[in-house]
């Protein structure tokens, strides 16, 4: 296998992982039953890859088609169930876990939308895109306003760390450096602005209050 196709499957995969940690964790502390906690883990791991992979032809989608994205989300749901106090001991876990699956569905969306041809704007958008489709579906299936209208720099953070993968392409530079630098640099931002609490302007002007439902509100 190709080094860059292989690097993009081991991104898919540990994002799936992540995103499927995250969903799983906002499940159980909204007290669901065993099926809803694999229903929110897959969910929340395969709805942007899925989104991703039907706009630009990639079908049938990875995350139905290869048994491990499926294998991959349920692990994560059963250690989650399972062992949902151990998750809960590290700060943030629900942020913590968005934030990585954030960043790596973001390179690799861009570095998949480049691969399939996309224009570099595209591919970027894109990346964005398979960075908040899970988080999205996420929030909604648990009757939230999804994360991504909400809180600080989310978007943002996954469009930051797509451009770099873009930027690097058209430069010619290795996809792997590429798309390691465009993961930390996602993750750094997302992760400071809610440590700092950076936000875009407001309709009305002013600071959104309470815009971000701390995770211990679930």
């Amino acid at each position: 296998m190709p080094t860059t196709k292989l690097l993009l499957l081991l991104a898919d995969l540990v994002g799936t992982f992540v995103f499927a940690l995250s969903g799983a964790t906002a499940a159980t502390r909204r007290r669901l039953d065993l099926f809803g906690v694999l229903v929110l883990s897959f969910a929340a791991a395969n709805a942007g890859g899925i989104t991703r992979d039907l706009l630009i032809g990639a079908a049938p989608p990875a995350a139905i088609s290869d048994w491990r994205y499926l294998a991959v989300s349920v692990c994560a749901g059963m250690i989650t169930f399972w062992w949902a106090p151990v998750i809960e001991r590290l700060q943030n876990p629900v942020r913590l876990f968005d934030a990585a699956g954030l960043a790596l569905f973001a390179v690799a969306g861009a570095q998949k939308a480049l691969a399939f041809g996309l224009n570099p704007v595209m591919a970027a958008l894109l990346g964005m895109l398979t960075g908040i489709g899970g988080g999205m579906v996420r929030d909604v299936l648990l009757a939230d306003v999804p994360m991504v209208l909400r809180a600080d720099l989310y978007a943002v953070a996954a469009l930051a760390g797509a451009v770099m993968v873009v930027i690097g392409a058209s430069l010619g530079l290795p996809s792997a450096a590429t798309m390691i630098v465009g993961a930390i640099i996602c993750f750094a931002l997302r992760m400071l602005a809610v440590r700092r609490g950076w936000q875009l302007p407001i309709a009305g002007g002013g600071r959104a209050k309470n815009r971000t439902i701390p995770d211990d509100a679930h």
